[in-house]
């Protein structure tokens, strides 16, 4: 055989192998954000300053109707992470921690890490697992926050948010004091050391947010050399409360432009416990009144310093696809940036989440996939426990049995694909009662029953029903349950929704 001819069929049998060789397995960048609704230009909000997420979603989808299972951060994290709702979980509240309910349940990061990818994660991610606790998840140890290196001379910030002089030496006394965390937060407020706000003019890297991209950037650095796939996630804390963020980020946003919401009275005939006190805001910030309204002002800077926190993380973000673009990866990685749930701004004198309403279930939900159409939205109903199977399933993977998702490939193909007919989020409250809310395109039926941990639904009959109709009131300013025109509807929706408790699958 001629040499030529012997290297020619070399050449063809190379290429023969690499034609019938498995293809390789996309990488996924997962940026989860803390308390982000979709308050952003890309989801039509003429306030915000958002282009890096902007940007984004041009390269993937929108998914416009996205709601979480529980509007708190915890049970609406442990919720997406395993595919399962909290009624499956056993996480209702900020305290349980996932693996002694379910030490074998498997987590998204674990799943990949067993089916050969590299996984990793920083920052804020499985908040009811704890990640420095939850070593099955990752292949790489994790990392807490305050071992990150942040901006030259700054630091871990004082009691995890702050930079400024007055709050570092208080936190310095707390430390001193050998105080526990709920003494140390008592500390902080009675000496006006916790503010609900802080505008600085530093670097932003000086705070969590600036440090963990930083983080992401190094690791991708490091993961890209390995040759395997990788699962990469970074949680973001901003939006979340406290509204700190470097100064040139509030600068953007002309205080002028806020106003308080129009909406501060609870929606005509809905129960009390339909609602709370503020909790979170009252009780964790010393700039805060106790008890009544929050003041006018105060709630513009508020909301002002929401938006300012969304610049911030919006530039992180950024930074981050950014480099991943820079080093090659971007073709072959799937970017999935997710809120957590939504947040009440106002709306029914209402502040943070913690509830059954629109405002705090509807969450941001971008995913882009390299190969799939690009600059699409979709105004399908969809839940964040679809988002495990849906990795699994682009990544060419059969997703592990009891998930209670579906998969969002065919939508992400084609928006307009038919899908489910409601979404189902839940809120306890008081220990004894529980709301199951039922969204659909148009309305939102919610029942609450008297409830256990360990019993469940104690009685099947409510105790209280609201009926909301986003068509003629988008403000759900009232609830229409005893509306005699919509006693059909209000018969459907309860059929859709007694059907659902009881069966406990999928929509």
């Amino acid at each position: 055989m001629k040499r030529g001819t012997a290297s020619l069929l070399a050449v063809t049998a190379s290429l023969s192998l690499a034609a019938t060789a498995e293809p390789a397995k996309p990488n996924i960048l997962f940026l989860s954000m803390d308390d982000l609704k979709p308050n952003l230009g890309c989801y039509g909000d003429a306030l915000a300053i958002s282009p890096n997420i902007d940007k984004l979603a041009a390269e993937g989808m929108i998914f416009d109707r996205c709601y979480c299972q529980q509007a708190i951060c915890a049970p609406s994290r442990i919720s997406m992470f395993t595919g399962k709702r909290p009624d499956s979980t056993g996480i209702w509240d900020l305290k349980t921690l996932m693996r002694k309910v379910h030490p074998d349940i498997v987590t998204i990061p674990q799943f990949f890490k067993k089916h050969g990818y590299i996984s990793v994660g920083r920052g804020k991610l499985l908040h009811g697992a704890w990640d420095n606790d939850n070593p099955a998840s990752w292949t790489w140890p994790y990392k807490q926050d305050r071992y990150l290196k942040y901006a030259t001379s700054y630091g871990y910030p004082a009691g995890n948010f702050y930079l400024g002089e007055k709050i570092k030496k208080a936190y310095a006394n707390i430390k001193d004091k050998k105080l526990s965390w709920r003494a140390g937060r008592d500390y902080m407020i009675s000496h006006g050391a916790s503010p609900s706000t802080e505008c600085l003019d530093v670097p932003d890297a000086a705070y969590a947010d600036g440090a963990i991209a930083d983080e992401g950037i190094k690791l991708l650095g490091k993961l890209i050399k390995t040759g395997k796939p990788f699962f990469l996630a970074l949680g973001f804390h901003k939006p979340h409360l406290p509204f700190v963020a470097p100064k040139k980020y509030w600068d953007m946003h002309d205080v002028d432009k806020f106003k308080p919401n129009p909406l501060q009275k609870h929606a005509t005939g809905s129960p009390p416990f339909a609602y709370h006190n503020n909790f979170e805001l009252k009780r964790g910030y010393n700039d805060i009144p106790k008890s009544g309204e929050v003041p006018k002002e105060l709630q513009i800077r508020l909301i002002r310093g929401y938006y300012a926190c969304v610049s911030y993380v919006d530039a992180q973000v950024g930074k981050v696809l950014d480099a991943l673009g820079k080093m090659g990866l971007r073709s072959n990685t799937i970017v999935v940036l997710w809120g957590d749930h939504g947040w009440h701004l106002g709306d029914h004198g209402l502040w943070c989440k913690q509830t059954n309403f629109e405002q705090a279930t509807r969450q941001t939900l971008i995913i882009s996939v390299p190969s799939f159409p690009h600059g699409k939205r979709c105004d399908a109903i969809v839940e964040s426990v679809d988002i495990f199977p849906t990795l699994c399933g682009l990544a060419g993977f059969k997703p592990p049995p009891g998930l209670e998702g579906r998969s969002l490939a065919d939508l992400l193909k084609q928006p307009d694909f038919k899908f489910k007919d409601f979404a189902v989020s839940q809120y306890p409250r008081d220990g004894n009662k529980m709301g199951y809310a039922l969204r659909t395109k148009r309305f939102r039926l919610v029942k609450w029953y008297k409830w256990s941990k360990d019993k469940g639904i104690l009685d099947k009959a409510p105790i209280a029903v609201e009926l909301y109709d986003y068509k003629n009131d988008p403000a759900e300013t009232k609830n229409l349950a005893g509306n005699a025109e919509l006693a059909g509807v209000l018969d459907s929706l309860s059929q859709k929704m007694d059907d659902f408790l009881r069966k406990k699958n999928l929509p």
